[in-house]
Formats: C-alpha cells, structure tokens, sequence
C-alpha cells in the first residue's frame, strides 16, 4: 500500500473506532505542552479546536491525495500562529500530537508502515513553510 493509501487506511480505523478524535489529539498537544491550552481561554465551545483539526486533517487528506492545497494552507497557518505567539515548533507538534492520538486509540492495531507512512507526513509537514 502507497503512503497515501496508509495515511486515508489510519484515518478512516480511527473514525471507525473512536468517531471524532478532536478530543483525543488535544489532550495528546495538552498533555506534552500544557502552556498551550492557554491560548484557547477564549474557545469555551471547543469550536475553534475543532475547527483547527477539522482543517488540521483536511491538509492530511489533501496531501495523502492530489495535494493541492496542503502546503498553502500549512504555510498560511504557519504564518498566522506566529502572530500568536506560537513557535514553528509548536505548530509542528500539533500533527504530531495527531499522529500520537491515532497511535493510541489504534494500539496494538497500530502498524509499522504506518509508522513510517506518518512519520513521512509529518516530515514533509514540517518543511512547509
């Protein structure tokens, strides 16, 4: 199976499992960085941490597939959150922290191909600038 086909195969095991994983991916950020919650005293619906994974794994999907919008959108993003205060690092380990969310609720469901297929993402992630 193509890297591609790995990265959509993990995503769609994790909306089969466990449904929403927006819950799930910020308590993996929260739990690594807790200083980072504190940019989200504002979101008392969780509105916007949804928002942010529901674009967060459009730009997985788009560059699992055609790849047409994911570097703009990662950049532009990139760019935004440092006006945040948030560094590059930090923007970063949000698809890390992803990564991990899925790698947890999958368990020992979790494969070595898509270890490496997610750890391709999330390097080709952290060149986007």
């Amino acid at each position: 199976m193509n890297q591609g086909a790995v990265i959509v195969a993990t995503l769609q095991a994790v909306a089969d499992r466990h449904g929403d994983p927006t819950q799930a991916i910020y308590a993996e950020l929260f739990g690594r960085h807790p200083d980072l919650a504190g940019l989200f005293w504002l979101d008392r619906d969780g509105g916007v941490r949804a928002a942010m994974a529901q674009q967060a794994l459009e730009c997985v999907l788009d560059h699992a597939g055609d790849r047409l919008t994911a570097r703009q959108i990662i950049a532009a993003a990139r760019q935004h959150h440092d006006g945040y205060g948030v560094p590059a690092e930090r923007f970063d380990d949000f698809f890390t922290a992803m990564r991990d969310a899925f790698r947890r609720i999958l368990a020992v469901d979790w494969t070595a191909e898509m270890d490496a297929a997610w750890d391709t993402l999330l390097g080709d992630f952290r060149a986007m600038r």
